[in-house]
Formats: structure tokens, sequence, C-alpha cells
């Protein structure tokens, strides 16, 4: 499993709010994932580091650090507390809230009756729709004191008004540099839970509630195999327990495999080899998407099956690889290229999902095997020999290196034993790897599917819906310009038959009789 795309990890929802919005109708409205409204760019781009941190005034809190009138008007009770805390935090001070409910809201200075007179009272007009500042005594005449980094009144809600911005253009931005952009805001750095919940929060808004769209999802699947007919869905859900008894009247959502007409039909044409792995889901619930990556005959990658599950186990990757194998793989003769995961060497093994030979073999990513070796034999050097001797392409050229690995230390070579031949090195797999010894390309999808991990499930499935169609426009693009121009054969193929060519020439230089001379 690679995980290089964030540092984010899960953290308990709770409360971490001092005041309550609740009062407002307004402020419990949130856009949800199953509501009409334009689709984010994110769902649709293929590289993400292009997209610029763009400003949106719309939906950010304006820079209260000055003083509040009588008669000012808010669009909602949210927006009036989201002010309050917003100009106590740049001023350094603190407030008590004194009421607040859905008609008012009334606050005090921390230091009231001790030398410091600041009050706000604020108040819903019902005809008008809007809150308006009906009492305000201004400004602090108390000194700012705090000497924390952090601030009572830097709630989850004003990072999230914050940070909004930054997490539109990108839903992969870490908490780290959304650490830094608040306490560059605002002077105070938050603590880590709190950024962790304000995108959440962030998410939510931009790509539909965390909870409804495990509703919506089913609904959504319903609609695309309607729209684009040969779509597979395979949604498993299990009945919820209560007290230990089964309420079959109430599912959860527990496993879903999916993949698209274009991606059945493009695997006909690639190379008869797939790529496996699993990859940690940030969201609010956690997860792990599981991808199947196959590669055409000009390198390119292509995405061509995806599953959430609850992790990597027996089960779950024995579920991702019979779909796999059903819906989109069921051509003989396949190779898969894996980690060692005890889950999916049960679930190849398994004889009901087809993974065994004759119809697929299976071979192992060798960055995995050398990792696990370098556990035990340390040093670059044995690394280095081993991944030589799994590269070698003849025979002779692998027992070069594994001599050298036995006379270094014959414990490599007994390591090394304990592993079929055919499944880490290249000279014994019979030309089914096309050269590829890693899963690499399981993880070059990054540039595919960067930043879907942090999304809800709905708009994480949505989004491989739109970046694969994009995929699919830019790569007929390409491949329309290249048959244009006249060019019979993909590009890698040509470079291969140059590269050959130059070859040849130089072992005819040097096999010519006074070449040398």
């Amino acid at each position: 499993m690679r995980d290089d795309e964030s540092e984010e990890e899960p953290v308990d929802i709770d409360g971490d709010s001092d005041e309550n919005t609740g009062g407002d109708p307004d402020a419990q409205h949130r856009p949800s994932s199953s509501a009409s409204h334009q689709y984010p760019p994110h769902f649709s781009t293929l590289n993400l580091e292009a997209l610029g941190q763009q400003e949106d005034s719309g939906n950010r809190v304006g820079r209260s650090s000055t003083e509040f009138e009588i008669g000012q008007s808010f669009q909602s009770k949210e927006e009036v507390v989201l002010s309050v805390k917003d100009y106590s935090i740049r001023r350094g001070v603190e407030y008590r809230v004194i009421e607040s409910d859905h008609l008012k809201y009334h606050g005090k200075c921390k230091e009231f009756g001790k030398g410091c007179t600041w009050l706000i009272r604020v108040a819903l007009r019902a005809r008008k729709g809007t809150w308006e500042v009906r009492r305000y005594n201004g400004p602090h005449t108390c000194l700012a004191t705090s000497i924390s980094s952090d601030h009572r009144q830097l709630d989850y809600n004003v990072i999230c008004a914050r940070i909004l911005p930054m997490v539109r253009a990108d839903a992969a931005v870490t908490v780290k540099v959304l650490q830094q952009a608040t306490e560059a805001d605002y002077g105070f750095r938050p603590s880590y839970r709190k950024v962790w919940l304000a995108k959440q929060k962030a998410v939510a808004q931009i790509y539909g509630d965390w909870e409804e769209s495990y509703a919506e999802l089913p609904r959504w699947m319903l609609g695309i195999q309607a729209t684009m007919p040969g779509t597979i869905t395979v949604l498993k859900t299990s009945p919820v327990q209560i007290g230990g008894a089964v309420d079959e009247s109430t599912v959860y959502f527990h496993r879903l495999f999916w993949t698209f007409p274009p991606c059945i039909e493009a695997f006909r044409h690639c190379k008869p080899l797939v790529s496996i792995d699993g990859t940690h889901l940030y969201g609010k619930y956690g997860g792990t998407l599981l991808l199947a990556i196959a590669q055409d005959g000009n390198s390119n990658i292509l995405p061509i099956a995806f599953a959430l599950v609850e992790g990597e186990n027996a089960e779950s990757w024995s579920f991702f690889l019979s779909n796999l194998r059903e819906h989109v793989t069921p051509q003989e003769g396949i190779l898969v290229i894996s980690d060692r995961h005890n889950g999916i060497k049960a679930a190849l093994e398994a004889p009901e999902t087809g993974w065994l030979p004759p119809c697929a073999f299976r071979a192992y990513c060798i960055r995995h095997v050398a990792a696990n070796f370098a556990l035990t034999f340390k040093g670059k050097d044995s690394r280095r020999l081993l991944v030589n001797a799994a590269y070698a392409k003849t025979e002779g050229e692998f027992y070069y290196w594994f001599d050298i690995m036995r006379t270094e230390n014959p414990a490599m070579c007994d390591w090394a034993n304990r592993m079929a031949y055919d499944k880490w090195t290249q000279h014994e797999d019979a030309g089914r790897r096309f050269g590829h010894m890693t899963t690499n390309i399981s993880e070059c999808v990054n540039s595919v599917l960067k930043g879907t991990r942090n999304l809800p499930v709905t708009s994480l499935v949505k989004s491989t819906y739109g970046r694969l169609a994009q995929l699919f426009v830019v790569r007929g693009q390409t491949a329309e310009a290249q048959l244009g121009s006249g060019h019979e054969f993909c590009q890698a193929l040509v470079k291969a038959i140059e590269r050959n060519l130059r070859d040849s020439l130089l072992i005819g230089t040097l096999e010519t009789p006074g070449a040398l001379l």
C-alpha cells in the first residue's frame, strides 16, 4: 500500500465550538450531496497541482477588526457569530456569550465589569429577514492579555470560513498547510484537531454532507447506469445490529465495486496485466480505496476498476478481485502485479475468484519485496544486489548478481529462495511482466485521482467518473492528432524501434573487421 499523498490522520468528530448557532435555521442548512448544483472543477480536473488557491469573497468572513455599528445588518445568525469571533480574534481579546437563540445573540467582554465595558447585542428583524446590531459598546477598553498560541474563539467554524477557498481549490490540501494559512491570517496557531474538523466541514459544504452521501450513492449509481448502459456497480450492505439483534429493515454501507464501459473496452486493447493496490481514505469515516490499473502499448496508465471497502483483508480483496475478474478482465493468461499482502494472496488463491493458473498468474512488486528484504539485511548494497538480480533479463545475468549475494551473505540467498523465481525475477516471468517490475503504475494514478481520497463517498465516485471522462477525451484527441499527422505506430513503439536500430548499428560496427582501428 502506498500513501504518499497526504499526512492526514482520522480524528474523532465531536463538538469543538464554544458557540451554539443552532437556533438559526439558516445555519442548519448545508448543501446536500444530492442537491442540484454546479460540480466543483475538482471532479474533472486531471492536474490539480495547476489549481491556484483562489479567494472566494462570497464565502469568507470579512476582516472584522473594525468596530461594529448600531444598525449594521447581517444575512444570518451564522454570519453574526463568525463576524464577532473574527473581530475578537484579530483584537486578541475574548468574550462570553450571554444569550444565544433563534432571535438574539448577546455577548460581553471576558473582562466586563473589571475595567472593560465592551458588549454587543444583535437581534433578528423578522420583517426584513436579517440580523441587526441593536446595541454596541466598543471598542474594548481592556488590553489583550492572551499569550496562548491558540484563541478560544478560533474554533473550527471560524477556521472553516477561512480555509473554504483553499479546500475548494484543492480538496487534498493538507491540514498542516491549512494550519499555517490560519496562523498567517489570525496570528494564532489552532490545534491539528480543530483544523481537521474545519476541513471536514468545508469538504461537506462543497461536496455534500458526509452522512447523506451514503444515502445518495445508490440513487446516483442507478442514474449513471441508466445514462451509460454497461456501467457495473456492485453494492454490498449489512444489516444493523442493535443489542445483539439484527434489524434487517435497516442496513449500512459495506462495500462498493464499480467500473465504466470505456474502461472495460479499453482493457481489451491494453497489455494483459493489471496492477492492483489499495490506499487509505482520509475522509470523516476512513476506509480504503482498492483499484486496478492497466497500461496500453504507449505506456499510458488507465484505472479500470475501483472498490470502496472497510480495509485490506481477505474478504475485501476477494470482493474486489472476483468482480474484477467477472466484469472487466475475463481474458486468460493475465498477470497480476501486487505487493505480498496476505489478503491479496488469499483472494488470488481462492478457486472461486478465477485467478489461478493457467487462467491468470501472479507476480510480486519488487519494490515491496526489496523493502521487506531491507528490514532483515541492512545497507543499500544488499538491497541493490537483490533488485539487480530481480531485474536481470537472462539466467546468466541473474546468477551473476545472485552469486555476489551468496558471497556477501548466504542468508540473503536463503531469504530470496523462499519465493518462487517466477514471482519476483524478470528472467523467469515468461514475458508476462512486459518489463513492469513494480506497482509504480498504481502510484502514478495519483495524477488522475489525486485528492479524491478526501471526499464523501458519492463525490469520490462522481470524481472518478468525471476524471476518467476527461482522460478519455484527452487520450482520444492525442491519438487522433498522431493519426492525422501520418504516424502509423504509437510514440512508445517508435522510440523502441529507433533504440533497437541504434543498438543494432553499434553491434554491426563492433563486429566489422578493423572497425576499432
